[in-house]
């Protein structure tokens, strides 16, 4: 099957930055185009693709058969279908149904750490501190992570283990976050982060991001 992979900004968009882990880390063939957020283009890329209003995108198959996804969710699980084999979500059915809650919650949830630490891959701040709920968000997030890498990760770098799942790659964005605004973090926790950030399919992203010349104004701030 065909597929066409539509992203905001990487150096901005958190979503995108899951959409392209679902696809890359798994070795499955996609083109992709990016729609830079709140420009002309972004109205064109909304009127072209009904009832898409988000991204990431994804356009499935070609011509009359072609599907239109465009929440991360419903993404990972039609790949999921598609691709049975690629290991997208853990074997195990308690950490499949684990991974599915933690990536349910990340898709919610954590409304403070969202709006105080936009993501910004090209900037590092030292000086922009987490208010009481962003903390809270960061603090739920970590025991999370000690919860569910204590069940099923054993040894390996990821949560389940030595490879990437879709929980993962939700979390992949949050790892950013904790990297540009240098939030402390405990060495589990840490260790994770720098795992998820050194990921190859991760690093490319990175690397593309960093080439964009777009510029969003309401996420730069600037402290250093």
């Amino acid at each position: 099957m065909h597929y066409k992979l539509i992203m905001g900004n990487q150096a901005y968009s958190s979503w995108s930055l899951r959409g392209w882990l679902l696809l890359r880390a798994f070795d499955i063939e996609f083109e992709h185009e990016v729609v830079p957020l709140y420009v002309p283009a972004w109205a064109q890329f909304i009127a072209d693709h009904f009832p898409a209003t988000t991204v990431p995108t994804l356009l499935a198959g070609e011509g009359d058969d072609r599907i239109t996804l465009w929440d991360s969710l419903a993404i990972a699980e039609f790949l999921h279908e598609q691709h049975p084999a690629a290991g997208i979500w853990p074997l195990d059915m308690r950490a499949r149904a684990a991974a599915r809650c933690l990536c349910a919650e990340m898709h919610s949830s954590y409304v403070a750490l969202r709006s105080t630490m936009p993501m910004n891959l090209r900037r590092t701040y030292k000086t922009v501190g987490a208010d009481a709920e962003t903390r809270a968000d960061i603090d739920r997030i970590e025991q999370l992570w000690a919860w569910f890498a204590a069940n099923w990760g054993g040894a390996g770098a990821y949560l389940c283990g030595d490879r990437l799942s879709a929980v993962d790659a939700f979390f992949a964005p949050v790892a950013s976050r904790f990297r540009t605004y240098n939030v402390a973090l405990d060495s589990a926790s840490q260790a994770y982060v720098d795992a998820l950030l050194d990921h190859p399919a991760t690093r490319e992203f990175y690397a593309a991001g960093r080439r964009e010349t777009w510029v969003l104004e309401q996420v730069e701030f600037d402290q250093d």
